[in-house]
């Protein structure tokens, strides 16, 4: 498989994640580059790595993970999402915004956008891919379209007021609902 090719495949897994990274910027406008950079890093990490681990893994887990994964993403992703949407909900004096900034929410973000990156990997072991090569192609698309989506969030948050947390629970939500279609669509 060529640069192009591996190029365009992290493009596409990179989506999930810039769509998370907008709403971070979306819902913390005031966010320091310091910490933009450990939500891009995480992110590409586990993008990069699962891809790996799941080539490693290759084919023997693969008939086990593949039932199961879309379940594992919607759900990590409703569950943060939906927290999101209703602490944007509560009034100003109940309200405590998810914090982007503590590790199991960064997690949890992580993990959800990753898991695609698994089912890559398994099939780049059957394609017999560079596996490292891809790896950090990979991750290095993803920490760059999440640091961008970063910034484009946070001038977009400033702009939309206190309820901007609603906005990032709806896009974390839709992320989950797409992966668990797209996955039972592909089955049926």
């Amino acid at each position: 498989m060529d640069l192009i090719t591996i190029t365009a495949i992290a493009l596409g897994l990179s989506f999930d994640s810039f769509a998370v990274s907008l709403s971070c910027g979306v819902i913390e406008s005031r966010i320091r580059f310091s910490n933009a950079m450990r939500i891009a890093f995480i992110l590409a990490l586990f993008q990069g790595g699962l891809t790996v681990a799941g080539f490693f893994l290759g084919s023997t887990v693969s008939i086990y993970i593949e039932k199961y994964d879309h379940w594992v993403a919607f759900i990590l992703l409703m569950f943060l999402g939906t927290r999101m949407i209703i602490g944007g909900l509560k009034d100003g004096s109940e309200r405590q915004p998810v914090d982007i900034n503590r590790w199991p929410v960064v997690l949890t973000m992580a993990v959800g956008t990753s898991i695609d990156a698994f089912a890559v990997g398994i099939s780049f072991a059957l394609l017999k891919v560079q596996i490292w090569t891809a790896g950090l192609i990979i991750g290095a698309v993803t920490f760059l379209a999440s640091m961008t989506a970063i910034r484009i969030g946070k001038s977009a948050g400033d702009r939309l007021g206190s309820r901007v947390e609603i906005i990032g629970g709806i896009i974390l939500a839709v992320i989950g609902i797409r992966i668990l279609v797209e996955h039972l669509t592909a089955a049926a």
